[in-house]
């Protein structure tokens, strides 16, 4: 745990406003909202929609229906590919990492929202992780890693225990129980700090490295505790107010929401720029009774996803949670604009189309241009010769890092790619 912590926090925490990305163009801001059991396009493509076009005049399904009012925002990408990733169930990392993944197989790389976290205007928090399931898994492990790697073998975790990350977030300004239990836990991280640090000096040197990474993570925990607590004053303004949803929440969605409007309010406070969401986890799992759904997991990847009323409820809440994102983000004044206009949102799948997949078809949904940058009100139909390496490289050219591939040597490319550099079809 201290060491997936410390990756997550990575180095370095002050601001620096000699990043890449600005105002001037490329997000400030980028949202990663992974479901999982796959993204089938037909819950999602206009019906009748074949070609490339414009959105203006066409009518969305019914499971996204309620994106329906930022018509605008949207950008519809069908035919990108991810057959090196080998997803079959979930390509596990290397649904965000390009390269292939597996059960229980470490990350061989950096995955692309680490990498953004890297170059986008650098925060307390540069990357965080919430991933929603059911009640039962959420309490019996509040942190997993599936998605998200700063490098090969280097995990980043997901919380999704909401009281949890809250008493990480917000604890130190909060008070009554939530503030007892930060304080407590914060006593012991240090002690364990102080310990781990004390007992690894007399460790065989081939072993002091390994151990240096435990202690590391620790401290990592530790200096974010007090970074917070110096803009105490300015996350006041922020924190979400703690209800029974927290501590006794009647269906895991209670704890999805909770969780959402935690990752929110990191957003629009500023503690991260870089936020991923995990639906499922990056696992076969998964659960929303609170929306009337008695099946879970992987019983869910075994039905149709078109026409289906269990998934037309499940893509139906994921757009509500994409249309309350866009509405908290667009009340934040920014620059000329708000805080939507510099935020770049990538819904999609870590399992391609569906479950039991080959990766030939892996859709994506983006949401808003920051300034420009990205084409939106369309959508587009690819070839199936482009991987969705290109789009994660097209992401980090509106950043300022121009790259003509993500996570693909030339000997891969050859085989998965029928060009480089970014994707024309998606930036101005």
């Amino acid at each position: 745990m201290a060491t997936g912590v410390g990756a997550a926090l990575g180095s370095s925490m002050f601001p620096d406003l000699s990043r890449a990305a600005s105002s001037s163009g490329g997000p400030k801001r980028v949202i990663f909202f992974m479901q999982n059991q796959g993204f089938d396009p037909g819950t999602c493509i206009p019906a009748g929609m074949k070609n490339s076009g414009s959105l203006a005049k066409a009518v969305l399904p019914e499971p996204i229906a309620a994106l329906e009012p930022f018509k605008d925002k949207l950008h519809i990408i069908n035919g990108l590919h991810g057959i090196h990733t080998s997803p079959s169930h979930s390509a596990f990392f290397g649904a965000l990492g390009g390269y292939r993944g597996s059960d229980g197989v470490a990350p061989s790389a950096s995955t692309i929202d680490y990498e953004l976290s890297k170059v986008l205007p650098e925060t307390l928090l540069p990357h965080l992780c919430i991933g929603m399931d059911s009640i039962e898994n959420m309490k019996a492990k509040p942190t997993v890693a599936n998605l998200s790697a700063r490098g090969a073998g280097q995990p980043i975790f997901m919380h999704s225990n909401p009281n949890h990350l809250y008493q990480m977030l917000y604890g130190g300004i909060s008070s009554g129980d939530i503030r007892n239990h930060h304080e407590a836990r914060s006593g012991m991280l240090d002690r364990i700090e102080q310990m781990a640090s004390a007992e690894g000096k007399g460790l065989p040197v081939a072993d002091q490295n390994r151990y240096g990474e435990f202690v590391q993570g620790f401290n990592d925990m530790n200096g974010l505790r007090e970074r917070l607590g110096g803009v105490s004053d300015h996350l006041r303004n922020f924190a979400p107010k703690v209800d029974d949803r927290y501590t006794n929440p009647e269906f895991e969605t209670d704890w999805h929401d909770t969780l959402l409007d935690l990752g929110v309010s990191a957003l629009k406070s500023g503690i991260t720029s870089v936020l991923t969401i995990g639906s499922g986890r990056g696992e076969i799992f998964g659960a929303w009774k609170g929306l009337g759904v008695e099946q879970q997991g992987h019983n869910l990847g075994h039905m149709p996803q078109v026409d289906n009323p269990i998934w037309i409820k499940i893509r139906q809440y994921n757009s509500r949670l994409l249309v309350r994102l866009m509405e908290e983000l667009e009340s934040v004044p920014e620059g000329s604009g708000t805080m939507m206009d510099n935020t770049l949102i990538v819904y999609t799948s870590n399992n391609a189309d569906k479950q039991h997949t080959n990766g030939a078809n892996w859709p994506v949904m983006l949401l808003g241009n920051c300034n420009g940058a990205f084409k939106t009100g369309c959508f587009t139909q690819m070839e199936g010769k482009r991987p969705i390496n290109a789009l994660y490289a097209s992401i980090l050219k509106t950043t300022g890092v121009n790259v003509d591939r993500f996570n693909m040597s030339e000997q891969m490319a050859a085989k998965y790619d029928s060009g480089s550099g970014p994707l024309k079809e998606i930036l101005v």
